[in-house]
């Protein structure tokens, strides 16, 4: 009992720490969700769209947010060291590295364009997913470098400004989506477009909204003097790029690896796609709590790296992976209860004039959040255990977890057993729970072995 309570005594700590990213996640996550609804109320294809779209911007946005997340332990071990100076420098890099990342993303959505044609996916579904493309690919800038000024304040364990500024923005993108999707109130009727234009000038407010907050504030206001230095560090940007690039690796292949689930869904036809969709969304909610807990890990662990205190750091960790576990086996449950009630959330049957696609995108999506279910655990364990790793600056291994967990094992299993045997969707989605159990246990011993090292070597 006694080693018990040493992991479930930091739970209140961990949760005053994660729960309002989990909320800032939750609220994002929460637009999606209203998104996916008042777009399905538009029929199946809409919802397609708005899905194959996601993918192309899901691949970009998992590199620039993936590439941001160096900038969390940085700041944490900077400010473990009590090291103000060393704080702004890397909040002054990381603003610039941010701009440039959102600039080249961007950019490269947007030539990918033309690619959408070329997928072999519905031609009904592509000609909505091209103009939705165009909108969100722009929203990558602002978007990028609200992750700067976010993952700075995650770092020194204040975690509540970015969640202000993600429902407030939440709220405006809610707004613009009703009057833009269905043309209330004097705005054009736009459909799947009109979602996505909400959907940038919300992520424009969120970025002013979070510096202006930020700036005003006397907690963080020593941070912004002299922020703007012509004086640039080199080895500060080598520092942010070693870690962020990795770091966007291992986000580009978790959520590749999904993204190709959405592909490989839609070469078995727009209800097939439609039922991914539903299923992706539901699973991604619940996700964010795990991402929440990741960011927690992720500073509490860069903190007690920069103090050289490795017993304690690896205590902290493995208090939040007992955390994500009892979170995920209430949501394993749950799917499992809901699963045929869940799917009714995205579509209606009374506005549909194709009742019979309706039954089988519910059918197919009831049977998704089965296999869902079953990969909580590993899917939340893995992404917490990934982000104590980033927090103790460990990157290049993890990547190769990834790549070898979705891509050498996950996605060829997708494709075999939904595809080449043709089980379908359910199938594709078993590749998923496969590739997730492999990234979570082997990214769980990549953390046993390396804190036991680092506790035998330091002790």
């Amino acid at each position: 009992m006694g080693l018990l309570t040493a992991y479930t005594k930091e739970f209140r700590y961990n949760l005053k720490l994660a729960i309002p990213v989990i909320t800032s996640l939750l609220g994002h996550t929460f637009v999606q969700l209203v998104d996916n609804i008042m777009v399905g109320q538009l029929g199946t294809a809409s919802l397609a769209g708005i899905s194959l779209g996601n993918s192309f911007f899901w691949i970009a946005m998992s590199l620039g947010i993936g590439f941001s997340t160096a900038i969390t332990p940085l700041i944490a071990e900077a400010d473990g060291e009590g090291n103000l100076i060393r704080v702004r420098k890397v909040l002054n890099h990381s603003i610039i590295a941010c701009v440039i990342m959102g600039l080249i993303l961007a950019v490269s959505v947007l030539i990918s364009q033309p690619l959408l044609f070329k997928m072999g996916q519905p031609n009904e579904v592509v000609g909505l997913a091209y103009n939705y493309l165009f909108w969100v690919a722009i929203s990558l800038i602002p978007l990028i470098v609200f992750e700067a000024f976010k993952k700075f304040s995650d770092g020194l364990s204040h975690t509540k400004p970015a969640m202000y500024a993600t429902l407030l923005s939440n709220l405006l993108n809610i707004v613009l989506n009703y009057m833009l999707i269905f043309g209330k109130w004097g705005a054009p009727a736009l459909g799947v477009e009109g979602a996505a234009i909400g959907t940038l000038i919300s992520r424009i407010f969120a970025l002013f909204f979070l510096f202006t907050y930020l700036k005003i504030d006397e907690r963080f206001s020593p941070y912004f003097k002299k922020i703007i230095n012509r004086k640039l560090d080199i080895t500060i940007f080598r520092k942010i790029f070693n870690l962020g690039l990795p770091s966007a690796g291992q986000m580009f292949f978790e959520v590749g690896f999904f993204t190709c689930a959405v592909w490989l869904s839609g070469l078995l036809g727009k209800n097939s796609q439609a039922a991914n969709q539903i299923a992706l969304n539901l699973s991604t909610i619940t996700f964010m709590f795990a991402s929440g807990l990741g960011v927690t890990s992720m500073i509490r662990v860069g903190i007690l790296k920069g103090r050289n205190n490795f017993i304690e750091l690896r205590r902290i960790a493995i208090s939040t992976f007992f955390l994500i576990f009892i979170f995920d086996i209430v949501f394993c449950l749950l799917f499992l209860i809901f699963n045929n009630e869940l799917p009714w959330l995205y579509l209606d049957l009374d506005s549909s004039h194709n009742k019979t696609d309706i039954y089988e995108v519910i059918y197919l999506a009831s049977n998704l959040l089965i296999i869902a279910a079953f990969f909580q655990i590993s899917d939340g364990l893995q992404a917490v255990v990934l982000g104590a790793l980033r927090g103790m600056q460990d990157v290049n291994i993890p990547t190769l977890i990834t790549f070898i967990s979705y891509g050498l094992i996950g996605l060829p299993v997708s494709y075999i057993v939904g595809i080449y045997y043709n089980i379908g969707v359910s199938g594709i989605w078993i590749g998923l729970l496969t590739g997730l159990s492999a990234s979570s246990t082997l990214l769980f011993l990549r953390f046993q072995y390396l804190t036991k090292s680092l506790i035998s070597k330091y002790s």
